[in-house]
């Protein structure tokens, strides 16, 4: 995977971001095991949605969930199945294709 430093992207209070398997890391800050974990799980859900189903089904999912109670950005199924395998050391190994897709209930 390509990681680029530079001081534009990400913006406001990320310290990365994952756009077409590419990540993009604020200048300063050192990717490391765990955050690289979380940004590689994002590749793989976009692979298997071909990357523009990925981002279709990101954006129509946050906004639905904007109409919930929570944090909408944090109940999207794609950040859910990465937040919470981030701190697994063999989840990229075991995982499933469409494993997100158990994270679509809610809560």
């Amino acid at each position: 995977m390509i990681i680029i430093h530079n001081r534009y992207i990400p913006f406001r209070h990320f310290m990365a971001i994952n756009l077409f398997g590419v990540i993009f890391v604020k200048k300063g800050f050192k990717l490391n095991e765990v955050d690289y974990r979380h940004e590689y799980i994002h590749t793989l859900q976009m692979r298997e949605m071909l990357f523009i189903f990925f981002y279709l089904w990101y954006i129509t999912e946050w906004m639905v969930r904007l109409l919930m109670k929570g944090n909408a950005y944090r109940q999207i199924s794609f950040e859910r199945e990465a937040y919470s395998q981030m701190h697994n050391p063999t989840y990229l190994q075991r995982r499933k294709h469409y494993a997100w897709m158990k994270y679509l209930k809610r809560r």
